[in-house]
């Protein structure tokens, strides 16, 4: 027997050997993992078959490996079906069978189950119930394994399991802190990742909707233009992660910085003077996480309209172009951007104004991501559209969750086209965790609770400065524009003064207003600097910051911005050592 073990761990090894090979040569993503699946199936058949098993029994494989989608390192799942409890006998010869395992080479996870206790462990356990709802059949008893088909199926709830793989998804991402925009994701289970495009077809697959980009489509709940994007992140993610398991040489899905540049090497990037090669290929894979996030948001919401019917809820009308549906914005004509671009900014400020809303619909926001295309030269000139845009900074509310949500729908990145070009650019630094982006939103976030009076107690100083400051939206602006140059080489400080003084005068901010937008962003770094790196308690220091802030309305602008940018680099890099400098410093210069 350890003669036909060792054969079949030679044969285990120079078929990932030929696949890595193959895969170089012909960068055939989907055959890999088809032919992986094959292969394993075919060893895992011949060691089945060395060890004699009873023909009353099913050996599947189940989870991704029953999908046909088995990457280079993954776990293999397999479940052992029986008709019966085991008896020593046979239990002996099942103990045999796991130690081979091991010894061929191939990391396992096995389950050995009747057909009562599957449906026992699925009614308990929804990760248990899906990786059981894609099993194969290996070799063993049809009937037995049919049976077990049937049984599941027949116990399956759709609407069930789709609220409990959206718990399940919520929960994977709060373990995530809610993120695609980490510095070292997980391109499997981030949020982003290949596992919330997996969610989708789960549940389609359980609600019979199909189990492929296309069916879902055929079924209305993708648009074609929808489809091909999905199909096009999914290619990508699975490309990254093929070669990640290539590069490390077994399982990990987290892109750490290790192998950042290798993997940037592979997808043909190269360093430039503003940009290294695995900020580019990391700028790549934020975006399509960025992309994946919306399709599944919009997806699951469609699925789950299907599943749930909400005929009782009444459209509850909010104007001529948008109504209610169950505290949802909805468009009330699918061709309204078409018909009326303004209507684009619109949206975000009926967010705004209405405060019993807390999102929207699936077909609006699909609309909205169509209607990015209508963001044109002639949009952005269109005066009543800027002053629509400048409107969005003055709310009194929701100011941060709407830029979010332009960001994610790549309305602001094409309304602002120098946003759009730091759109998941990393910053390879000490203090940034955050892509340039997110970063810039997190400053947003950070200025806005200065102005609320639950955060009061955390930002005294801030909270009651912030309350002094004429036009505060003013901030805003200037937090926007504060990092909008980094990445393309230069100071980006002067670079980002330059958009800032551009957009300021094409939304007719009046002088005054202009250059403490564009001041604050021309010297956002230097209060953060003198407060850290030179000597407070000399007269000089002071006097030369007092002569560069000039008065008390550019010093409480400074002041703000600067603590709300340490505040928004990281989570760790904020401490009451800085909070203390930083106040020190606004003091004795006011």
């Amino acid at each position: 027997m350890s003669t036909e073990v060792a054969a079949l761990r030679a044969e285990v090894k120079a078929n990932q050997q030929q696949l890595q090979q193959q895969y170089e040569k012909t960068g055939d993503a989907v055959a890999l993992l088809r032919q992986r699946s094959m292969q394993v199936d075919i060893v895992l058949r011949k060691l089945w078959a060395l060890l004699d098993f009873p023909d009353t029994l099913a050996f599947a494989a189940v989870g991704g490996y029953g999908r046909g989608q088995l990457y280079p390192a993954s776990d293999i799942d397999l479940l052992i079906l029986l008709p019966q409890e085991p008896n020593t006998s046979l239990q002996e010869k099942l103990e045999r069978l796991v130690g081979y395992f091991w010894d061929i080479g191939l990391e396992i996870g096995h389950s050995v189950r009747t057909v009562q206790e599957c449906l026992d462990e699925a009614a308990n356990d929804i990760t248990v119930q899906t990786s059981l709802l894609e099993a194969r059949l290996l070799t063993g008893h049809q009937q037995l394994f049919s049976t077990f088909e049937k049984r599941l199926h027949g116990n399956l709830d759709p609407l069930v399991f789709f609220e409990a793989k959206r718990l399940e998804q919520q929960e994977r991402h709060l373990r995530f802190n809610e993120t695609p925009y980490s510095v070292e994701p997980n391109c499997k289970e981030s949020p982003g990742g290949l596992r919330d495009l997996q969610v989708i077809f789960w549940i389609a697959q359980a609600a019979d909707y199909g189990s492929s980009w296309a069916d879902l489509e055929k079924n209305g709940f993708l648009t074609r233009e929808e489809m091909a994007y999905g199909e096009q992140c999914e290619d990508y993610l699975r490309h990254l992660r093929i070669r990640l398991h290539f590069t490390v040489g077994r399982r990990e899905d987290r892109l750490l910085f290790d192998y950042q540049n290798t993997l940037a090497d592979q997808f043909g990037f190269s360093s430039t003077p503003a940009k290294r090669a695995s900020e580019q290929l990391m700028q790549g894979y934020y975006r399509t996480a960025k992309a994946v996030t919306l399709l599944n948001t919009i997806l699951l919401q469609n699925m789950g309209a299907a599943l749930a019917p909400e005929s009782e809820q009444m459209p509850q009308v909010l104007d001529e172009n948008f109504q209610s549906v169950g505290n949802l914005l909805d468009i009330r004509d699918e061709n309204l951007f078409e018909r009326q671009p303004a209507a684009i900014l619109d949206s975000f400020l009926v967010m705004q104004e209405n405060h019993e809303l807390h999102g929207m619909s699936a077909r609006t926001l699909r609309a909205l991501w169509r209607a990015r295309e209508l963001i044109t030269p002639e949009f952005r000139a269109n005066p009543a559209h800027r002053a629509a845009f400048l409107k969005l900074f003055q709310s009194p509310r929701g100011v941060v969750h709407e830029f979010r949500r332009m960001n994610q729908l790549d309305i602001l990145g094409n309304y602002l086209p120098s946003f759009g070009r730091i759109v998941g650019q990393m910053q390879h630094d000490l203090f940034h965790v955050y892509t340039v982006d997110q970063h810039i939103l997190q400053v947003l976030r950070n200025l806005r609770r200065f102005t609320m009076s639950e955060f009061a107690h955390d930002y005294p100083l801030c909270s009651r400065t912030i309350i002094e400051l004429d036009r505060p939206w003013l901030l805003y602006i200037a937090a926007l524009f504060h990092d909008i140059a980094k990445g393309r080489g230069g100071d980006h400080s002067e670079l980002g003064t330059a958009d800032a003084q551009e957009f300021c005068e094409q939304h007719a901010l009046d002088a005054e207003d202009t250059e403490l937008v564009v001041w604050l962003v021309r010297h956002h770094l230097v209060m953060s600097q003198v407060a850290q790196k030179e000597d407070l308690t000399d007269p000089d220091v002071i006097g030369n910051f007092s002569r560069l802030v000039g008065d008390a309305r550019h010093l409480s602008a400074l002041y703000l911005l600067t603590h709300a940018d340490i505040r928004g680099t990281s989570p760790k890099v904020w401490n009451q050592w800085k909070g203390k400098l930083l106040a020190d410093l606004y003091y004795q210069t006011l």
